[in-house]
């Protein structure tokens, strides 16, 4: 029975590990990162919900004069 010959694994494996870097390398550098990267500003703006947006008047019944 023959015998497997592994001379050629250590190569092979050798530059399947370089492409991949290589490949990574490339992947990675066709991304756009922003050049001056700015905090979020701290305060957070307040939005309104739909019943703040109109103008409404409560009337407090228990508040209404005696007769």
């Amino acid at each position: 029975m023959p015998q497997l010959d592994t001379s050629t694994w250590s190569i092979t494996i050798l530059s399947m590990v370089l492409t991949l870097f290589i490949a990574l390398q490339l992947k990675v550098s066709k991304y756009k990162y922003p050049e001056t990267p700015e905090p979020k500003s701290l305060s957070s703006s307040k939005k309104l919900v739909p019943w703040e947006e109109k103008w409404t008047k409560i009337y407090l019944p228990l508040l209404s004069p005696q007769r």
